[in-house]
C-alpha cells in the first residue's frame, strides 16, 4: 500500500485523445491523480465536473490534473467531450495503475460484493514523491479541498 512520502509509480496510458502520457512527463509540476470507478456516472461525474469548474484556479499554480479509470479511451472521449472537460482522462484498461496505486479492490453495494476501483486521489509533487493521499472521497467538494491542501503544502 502506498503512503505518503513514496516515490509515486511511473506509468504510460493513452489519453481521450489517442496519446501516449506518462507520469514522468510531469516532472518538475505537481499532479493531481484521481482514480475514479466508471465515465458517466452521478459521483465520478460530481467530481469530474468539480476539477473542470476549479481547472482555472490549478492552472494559474501550474498544478496538472490527471483522471484515471479503467474505462477505454473511447468512452474517455465521449465523458470529456459532454462535460467539457479540459484535462486528460487515462485509459487503464489492463488495471495495471489501479494496481500499482492499490486503489482496485473489493467494494460493496447493497450488500453485494464486486471489484472496482475505490475513489482515490494522490497528490504528487514536483520531485515524483506522493504528499497526500484522499481515501475517503466527496466528489462534490473534492477539487476544492485537493486545492486547499495543495495551498497549504506551498505555504
Amino acid at each position: 500500500m502506498l503512503k505518503e512520502g513514496d516515490i509515486a509509480p511511473d506509468f504510460e496510458a493513452t489519453n481521450q485523445h489517442g496519446q501516449k502520457i506518462r507520469l514522468s512527463d510531469f516532472r518538475g509540476k505537481r499532479v493531481v491523480l484521481y482514480f475514479y470507478p466508471k465515465d458517466d456516472t452521478p459521483g465520478c461525474t460530481k467530481e469530474a465536473c468539480s476539477f473542470r469548474d476549479a481547472s482555472q484556479a490549478y492552472e494559474q499554480r501550474g498544478i496538472k490534473i490527471l483522471g484515471v479509470s479503467t474505462d477505454d479511451e473511447k468512452t474517455h472521449q465521449k465523458f470529456a467531450s459532454k462535460y467539457s472537460l479540459p484535462f486528460d482522462l487515462l485509459a487503464d484498461v489492463d488495471k495495471s495503475i489501479v494496481n500499482a496505486y492499490g486503489v482496485y479492490g473489493e467494494k460493496s453495494l447493497y450488500g453485494r460484493k464486486y471489484f472496482g476501483t475505490n475513489r482515490t486521489t494522490f497528490l504528487i509533487d514536483e520531485e515524483g514523491k506522493i504528499v497526500k493521499i484522499f481515501r475517503k472521497v466527496k466528489p462534490e467538494q473534492h477539487a476544492e479541498e485537493v486545492l486547499r491542501e495543495f495551498d497549504n503544502l506551498i505555504k
